[in-house]
């Protein structure tokens, strides 16, 4: 259950503008690497569901991992953890209900992820709904929230409640509106398809697709 908020998420940290790696993998994942403000070359990973993927991007781009978030337990978001642990010894966050590997530190809903020596800091949001433990981190003007929203949809309800993914929804439309939002799947043409299906007559969904 999501505990009370007496206010709105606060982006933490909004002066720092991150600059905030893509990588690919499987057919549609998006792997996030966060670049370090004060060390560009030191990046955290975000759902590393392939440990190759990330692993060649960092030798590619001689970058070196700093850390490690997820946001919930399905294989191809912590698939690559143990494999980027045996080259690196670095935290890894993860939701505090859910079966993560790699011994995380177990975060929930308003607490503060610290990575000092990397100058990152982000709020843990609960947001259930795909999963009954699933999280997101808020800050430096960046949402990375999982499979929880994607571009012009929401993630699928495997051990959640519709009520559940209402709320978390409300609450990630909370967050102040010059956020970015980087979601961990390519949906966007199934989605605005669906969306153009059940409600034809949106002008703002046949822009987007177009």
């Amino acid at each position: 259950m999501l505990k009370p908020q007496t206010a709105s998420p606060k982006n933490l940290s909004s002066a720092v503008e991150l600059q905030v790696t893509p990588v690919s993998a499987f057919t549609d994942n998006y792997i996030w690497l966060i670049h370090a403000p004060s060390q560009p070359r030191r990046v955290v990973a975000v759902d590393p569901g392939d440990a190759s993927a990330v692993l060649m991007t960092l030798q590619d781009q001689q970058l070196e991992l700093g850390g490690i978030l997820i946001t919930h337990h399905h294989a191809d978001h912590v698939g690559g953890v143990l494999e980027l642990l045996s080259h690196y010894n670095v935290p890894i966050y993860g939701p505090a209900t859910e079966n993560i590997p790699g011994e995380p530190q177990r975060v929930s809903d308003g607490d503060t992820v610290m990575l000092t020596e990397l100058g990152l800091k982000f709020e843990v949001l609960d947001i259930p709904g795909h999963t009954a433990g699933h999280v997101a981190y808020l800050g430096h003007n960046s949402l990375f929230c999982g499979d929880t929203l994607f571009s012009a949809g929401c993630g699928r309800l495997f051990e959640g409640t519709p009520a559940q993914m209402t709320t978390s929804l409300s609450r990630l439309s909370a967050v102040p509106a010059d956020t970015r939002v980087y979601c961990t799947h390519e949906y966007t043409l199934a989605n605005l398809c669906f969306a153009l299906t059940v409600d034809p007559n949106n002008q703002i969904a046949k822009q987007h697709f177009q």
